[in-house]
């Protein structure tokens, strides 16, 4: 029987040697797996791409193109850069039957890609199988979400026992499951692709720079009756934030804001995207109430109220998002989103 082929994708921006720590890790675990492993350098403007080329070759990681090293040819984000490696394929011109993504901050552990398409295999229903994610101090990130939604919107942003028992349905972020389970979309830190779904939904949105591109394509692939899985038994570890990693900055940078919607409004519409804004000002308004009267600590990034708001306020009164005259984030960028992928 012909084993299914994988085509792994790490995506690099000026990070050469924990990319390459990740190749490397991947490629152990492929050993046995039919595949091959692609690390595309998003246009990092120094000398990622010879390093990784020339370690790719003195360690003997490229015969028969079992890894390569291509360049994005220029920054178009996330789902850009995954997109040019998916575009290309397996070295032979073909097309894999699966697509796993690493970041290049993660290792996948002992069996993790193994056991994604194994699943994969015994659901065909499967679209998109993502892992569980460990810090480097072994603690579990929360990785399995349910879409975004205006009452979710609120909630995260209230952070008040009543409001969350109250709308409990709507919570964005999922307790992290034991088990293998059927969520709304995961991240993308470490997911596993069918490729057949990707030929009929589509890549990667390219409109999204950076953040929400994989709530985006699991929305997708719902709508077209593929389901999103979290399998607990495929660990991987990963170093700094994990998706968005809002926690860990100091300000929220505007391509969060952009994304998120964007998001919303080619999900759900204009006045969607507005309520759901309304909803999350809301929300942010009573969690200052709070911090006000009971000294509790500030969680948001520096700024997060007063950056939202004015972006909803210009976005509404001048421009939608990313119309064709919208200005590309990628030079605001050039500066956070190696640390933010980290």
């Amino acid at each position: 029987m012909t084993l299914p082929t994988i085509l792994t994708i790490i995506l690099n921006y000026r990070t050469p040697e924990q990319t390459l720590k990740s190749a490397a890790a991947a490629l152990r675990e492929m050993k046995d797996l039919a595949g091959e492993i692609v690390i595309v350098d998003n246009c990092s403007g120094d000398d990622s791409f010879e390093l990784m080329t020339a370690a790719v070759a003195e360690q003997g990681w490229d015969p028969d193109g079992r890894m390569r090293v291509v360049q994005a040819g220029h920054n178009g984000g996330f789902g850009a850069g995954c997109n040019t490696a998916m575009r290309l394929g397996l070295s032979d011109g073909k097309q894999p039957d699966f697509v796993y993504l690493l970041n290049s901050g993660a290792w996948p552990e002992s069996g993790a890609i193994r056991r994604l398409r194994d699943f994969m295999i015994a659901y065909p229903r499967a679209g998109l199988v993502g892992s569980l994610i460990r810090g480097a101090d072994a603690h579990p990130h929360s990785t399995a979400f349910r879409f975004p939604s205006i009452a979710g919107e609120f909630e995260s942003s209230a952070r008040t026992g009543a409001i969350s028992r109250w709308l409990d349905n709507s919570i964005t972020t999922l307790p992290i499951p034991q088990k293998d389970t059927q969520v709304d979309w995961v991240a993308g830190t470490s997911m596993m692709l069918r490729r057949r779904m990707l030929d009929e939904i589509g890549l990667f949105d390219e409109t999204f720079f950076l953040h929400f591109e994989e709530t985006d394509l699991c929305r997708r692939a719902a709508a077209a009756g593929w389901r999103t899985h979290y399998v607990p038994s495929s660990e991987v570890v990963h170093i700094g934030s994990v998706s968005t990693g809002m926690k860990t900055w100091r300000r929220t940078p505007p391509s969060w804001f952009d994304s998120r919607l964007y998001y919303f409004t080619k999900s759900h519409g204009q006045a969607y995207a507005a309520l759901a804004t309304l909803a999350r000002i809301s929300g942010s308004l009573i969690w200052r109430a709070r911090r006000l009267f009971s000294g509790k600590p500030q969680i948001d990034p520096e700024g997060f109220l007063r950056d939202l708001t004015s972006h909803s306020a210009r976005s509404l009164f001048n421009r939608s998002p990313r119309s064709p005259d919208y200005p590309n984030p990628t030079s605001h960028l050039t500066n956070i989103i190696a640390e933010d992928r980290k």
